[in-house]
């Protein structure tokens, strides 16, 4: 099993919503990227390019989110999942995206993993 780099609950303002009214003012959304990579090389060296750099990978993924509106938490979710893999290289990336849409829930949750090809 590889280690887990996990950013928990990034929290951004980002249009997003099916209908257009709710797209029409920026929403809180929290996203957490856990990102699976080997670390024990960074451990030994104590070097920072030994390993994923996780304060980039937070203004990455606080840019992408804000950057344009969306309809689907599907959406922004895969193409976090794509940044995570492609940009910073992990093997494997977990993205949770909480929605507070819903009257008289926490949240609505979507949870996605995805693994380099």
């Amino acid at each position: 099993m590889k280690d887990t780099i996990t950013i928990e609950d990034i929290q951004v303002r980002c249009r997003i919503g099916v209908p257009d009214e709710e797209r029409a003012n920026p929403q809180e959304l929290l996203i957490t990227l856990s990102l699976e990579t080997e670390t024990a090389k960074a451990g030994q060296s104590d070097e920072i390019d030994q390993t994923i750099d996780y304060h980039a990978v937070y203004v990455h993924a606080r840019k992408l989110a804000e950057a344009r509106e969306r309809k689907l938490i599907e959406t922004l979710a895969e193409e976090l999942a794509d940044m995570v893999l492609n940009v910073f290289s992990a093997e494997a990336v977990t993205v949770i995206i909480k929605k507070f849409i819903l009257p008289e829930t926490r949240h609505v949750e979507l949870r996605i993993r995805r693994t380099r090809t």
